[in-house]
């Protein structure tokens, strides 16, 4: 791997600047939608489980779109495509933003809205190496997660703060905005690139695989040796961390807290997050990276483990603040790491897939810990969630370190 650059060369490239800016106001926008929402299903239906559903449904449909249509990352020139995905959003969730909405019909908005946002992830970290190049796109990958998440951060907190001073669908309408905000930058700023899925870059056919075959290639590709099951699964694990997100109301209504602080717990994981992205780009080597996987994984779940201990208001944002720093490193190697090993003409979808699986999986797991919560706690849910995930956590630790050992002999072999 070249030697990381720094934070100034990767934010001397214009396009960079663009994806970053575009990227940062859609994610703030997003995680302002998620407090509306889970603030506003909680208060008409005072139910952990339907809340975990609503929140479910900005993430489960994912997984459809990873299947069906991270492949269009790879067919279409991946700038238009985000473009488009970015305006249709910012359309739906304006029907969303109205008042009285009848709950199936929001429930399908939001549905379609998480549908297509493997599209737009897969477009985008597709498109990231073309335009920083192998020596700059792990610190690129660092800038952003210490920016999403700070602008997850802003939308989480905000969120609650202009949830307490207006309304729920003001928010809504907020959120639309800024999709059409991301779309205008990338129309604007970025160049136009050819499509990367032809033949011709492999076979100088010039005719398009099917989308059968391109879609089990990918999936093969995912699934393919030891090391890359292993990335992928301790990727989507990092769903369990997070459960706790989903189950923000809930939790806090354990505590007697507001609105406010259901902000706060779910600004606990991306305040965490940019601290961990910042150290570990920083401080770590680019060499020694992956080889801290494991044990980082495993680092990631035992904070939400010790809810089991039914610790306080604070002590629980404390212990976010740990499972979201550890649990943002490991996304990020893991998503760094995966994306050089697979061939151009597959990224998108093969980064969009697995992204939609660790993007479904996040919301899956509030959904059940919802329905645990309603015949127990939130807390006491949320905390065996994370054991489950420390048990997981260890045997993937355990495959990655295997993994390794099997690369260094064969590079012996070669030797």
């Amino acid at each position: 791997m070249v030697s990381g650059a720094s934070y100034r060369e990767v934010f001397r490239v214009p396009e960079f600047r663009a994806m970053w800016l575009a990227e940062l106001q859609s994610v703030a926008g997003d995680q302002l939608a998620r407090v509306a929402l889970s603030v506003l299903v909680f208060a008409d239906t005072g139910s952990a489980a339907l809340t975990g559903l609503t929140y479910a449904l900005t993430f489960v449909p994912s997984l459809l779109g990873g299947i069906f249509l991270t492949g269009l990352a790879d067919r279409f020139p991946r700038r238009e495509l985000i473009m488009w995905v970015d305006g249709l959003r910012g359309c739906l969730i304006l029907l969303v933003a109205i008042p009285g909405m009848p709950f199936w019909s929001l429930c399908v908005l939001v549905g379609i809205v998480s549908l297509l946002q493997p599209v737009f992830k897969s477009a985008q970290l597709a498109l990231l190496p073309d335009v920083l190049g192998e020596g700059r796109f792990a610190t690129g990958m660092a800038i952003r997660s210490i920016t999403i998440q700070s602008a997850q951060m802003a939308g989480f907190a905000g969120g609650g703060l202009l949830i307490a001073l207006f309304n729920p669908y003001v928010v809504l309408l907020l959120d639309a905005l800024t999709f059409f905000g991301s779309a205008l930058l990338i129309r604007t700023r970025l160049q136009a690139r050819p499509a990367a899925d032809r033949a011709g870059a492999a076979g100088d056919t010039g005719v398009r695989r099917s989308w059968r075959g391109s879609a089990g290639e990918s999936w093969g590709l995912l699934f393919a040796d030891r090391g890359m099951r292993a990335l992928v699964l301790m990727l989507w694990l990092m769903a369990l961390v997070a459960v706790y997100e989903g189950m923000a109301a809930p939790y806090a209504a354990v505590f007697g807290g507001s609105s406010v602080v259901v902000g706060l717990i779910l600004a606990a994981d991306p305040f965490g997050s940019v601290v961990g992205a910042f150290v570990f780009s920083k401080l770590v080597p680019e060499e020694l990276r992956p080889k801290l996987l494991g044990p980082l994984t495993i680092l990631a779940a035992a904070p939400v483990a010790l809810c089991l201990l039914r610790p306080g208001l604070v002590a629980s944002i404390v212990l976010f603040v740990l499972a979201g720093a550890f649990g943002t490193i490991v996304v990020m190697q893991t998503t760094t790491t995966m994306t050089f090993m697979l061939p151009d003409a597959r990224r998108g979808q093969a980064i969009g897939m697995s992204n939609s699986g660790l993007t479904t999986a996040t919301g899956v797991s509030p959904l059940f810990a919802g329905l645990l919560a309603d015949k127990t706690d939130p807390v006491e849910a949320v905390g065996w969630f994370g054991a489950a995930g420390v048990l997981a956590a260890v045997a993937l630790a355990a495959m990655w370190q295997r993994a390794q050992r099997e690369d260094r002999r064969e590079l012996l072999k070669r030797d």
